[in-house]
C-alpha cells in the first residue's frame, strides 16, 4: 500500500511507536511517505536515519513561539491546547497539494495521522475530501487517551504546575477526544485501557468507528541481553524521558518513598536515574552519594543491560510503558506499580513483580537483591513475554490489516 504517515514529531529511538511503525512497514514492502515536525539540529541525524526506510521524508521546521501562538490563539476557544500546539501551516499545505488528486487519482491508498498533537492535520483532510468526491481512510493513532492520563495528573502530579495545567486542559480535552472518535475511518489505541477510556467519553458510541488496540513493541534485536556484561551487585535503574511529568512523579517517588526502606536495610544500593531533560528537582537528587542523575545518554542500551533490577514505581500514566518493555527485552528483572503493568497481559511475579505500595515496593526490591537465581529467572521470562506478545514486526502486520480494512470500507 502507499501510506502517508503524519506524526507531529521527529520519529526516533525515543518516539518508538511511529518510528517501528513505519520502518517495519517499509520493510513489509509498503510506500510510506511521512510528513512530519523538526525542532532542533539532532532531530536532523533522527530524520537522515529515517529516510532510509522510507519513500520519502517531508520535514518542516516548528519553533517554540509557532507552538506558543498556536497556544495563545486556541485559550478563548475549546480547543485542548494539546491539540494545536503542533499545528504547522506549511505542513497542512503540503498535506493538501498530496492529496489534491486532481489528475483524477489520489496517490495513496491511507493516511496515518499519530497522536493528538497531529489530529488537526486529519480534521484539515476530512475537509478537504467533505468538498470533493473523492476521499481516502484517514487513520487516527491516538497513542493513548489523553484525557485519562490528565485526569490522573490533575490530582497525582508533584509538579504543581503541571497539575494547574492538566486541570485546565481536561474538560477540554474530554469533549474534544469525545467527538474525534467518530471523525476518522478507524481509531488506534495501544491498550484496552485506554480504548475503554475513549468509549465513555463519547455520547454516540454506537456511530464511532471501531476502536482498535495497537500495543507498542520492542526493537528485539536492539534491546536485548548482553552476556558480555557484568551485571551490577545494586544498583536500581529507572529509565525514562525525564522531562515528561509522570516520570519526573516516578522518580520522586522512588527516591522520596521507596528508597529510605531499602537503604535502611542495604544503604550500599545505588540509584540511576537515566533519561533526557530532567527538570532541577531531579538533578538535584544527584547530590545524594548513592544516585546518578544522568540525563541524556548516547544509549540507555548499556545501562538496561547492566542494572541490577529496573523499577517502574509508576502512580499514573496511560498506553504501554515502554521502559518497561524495554528492560524486560533485555532480561533485566523489572519491579512496576500496578499502574505500570495495567496495559500489559503479564503474570505478576512470573514475568515481573508488582507492588501494590511504597513498602512492598521496598521489599520486592530487597528480595530481588537478596536473592540472583531469581533475579536471573525472572529476567528471562520476561523477555520470552516480550518476544511472543510486543513484536514490533507482529504489530506492523497487525496495522496492515486495518489498513485493509478500512480501505475496503471507503471503496
Amino acid at each position: 500500500m502507499r501510506v502517508l504517515f503524519v506524526v507531529p514529531y521527529t520519529p526516533n529511538l525515543i518516539r518508538v511507536r511511529s518510528y517501528n511503525l513505519i520502518r517495519y512497514l517499509s520493510e513489509r514492502g509498503h510506500q510510506v511517505t511521512v510528513l512530519t515536525l523538526s525542532g532542533n539540529s539532532a532531530e536532523q541525524a533522527d530524520l537522515t536515519e529515517l529516510a532510509e526506510y522510507c519513500h520519502q521524508v517531508v520535514p518542516f521546521p516548528l519553533s517554540s513561539w509557532r507552538s506558543l501562538w498556536n497556544c495563545f490563539v486556541a485559550l478563548p476557544t475549546r480547543k485542548p491546547l494539546q491539540s494545536v500546539y503542533c499545528w504547522q501551516p506549511s505542513l497542512a499545505g503540503q498535506l493538501g497539494q498530496l492529496v489534491d488528486g486532481s489528475n483524477g487519482q489520489i496517490p495513496y491508498d491511507t493516511v496515518h495521522i499519530e497522536h493528538l498533537r497531529g489530529v488537526r492535520y486529519g480534521l484539515y483532510l476530512n475537509g478537504i475530501f467533505d468538498n470533493t468526491d473523492k476521499r481516502l481512510p484517514i487513520i487516527w493513532d491516538s497513542v493513548d487517551c489523553i484525557s485519562s492520563l490528565f485526569k490522573q495528573a490533575s490530582v497525582q502530579s508533584r509538579n504543581s504546575f503541571g497539575r494547574w495545567v492538566t486541570r485546565f486542559e481536561l474538560g477540554r480535552t474530554e469533549r474534544y477526544e469525545g467527538w474525534l472518535i467518530t471523525q476518522f475511518s478507524k481509531v488506534l489505541v495501544t491498550s484496552p485501557v485506554d480504548k475503554q477510556a475513549l468509549i465513555e467519553l463519547s455520547n454516540e458510541v454506537d456511530d464511532s468507528p471501531e476502536i482498535m488496540v495497537l500495543p507498542n513493541g520492542v526493537d528485539l534485536n536492539y534491546f536485548q541481553p548482553d552476556p558480555s556484561f557484568t551485571r551490577e551487585l545494586a544498583t536500581i535503574l529507572i529509565s525514562g524521558k525525564m522531562s515528561y511529568h509522570a516520570n519526573v512523579t516516578m522518580a520522586l517517588h522512588l527516591i522520596k518513598d521507596i528508597m529510605p526502606n531499602v537503604w535502611a536495610r542495604r544503604p550500599e544500593v545505588k540509584v540511576l536515574i537515566v533519561g533526557k531533560d530532567p527538570p532541577r528537582e531531579l538533578i538535584k537528587l544527584s547530590d545524594h552519594p548513592l544516585i546518578d542523575v544522568t540525563g541524556t545518554v548516547p544509549d540507555v542500551l548499556p545501562y538496561l543491560q547492566r542494572a541490577t533490577i529496573a523499577a517502574a514505581p509508576i502512580t499514573y500514566g496511560a498506553g504501554i510503558q515502554n521502559k518497561v518493555l524495554e528492560a524486560m527485552a533485555c532480561a533485566t528483572p523489572v519491579i512496576a506499580s500496578k499502574q505500570a503493568t495495567v496495559a500489559l497481559n503479564v503474570n505478576p511475579g512470573i514475568e515481573l513483580m508488582v507492588a501494590e505500595d511504597s513498602q512492598t515496593f521496598a521489599e520486592q526490591i530487597l528480595r530481588l537483591l537478596e536473592n540472583p537465581e531469581h533475579r536471573d529467572d525472572l529476567g528471562k521470562r520476561g523477555r520470552a513475554y516480550v518476544e511472543l506478545h510486543h513484536n514490533w514486526e507482529t504489530i506492523a502486520g497487525q496495522l496492515e490489516e486495518i489498513y485493509f480494512s478500512a480501505a475496503q470500507h471507503i471503496a
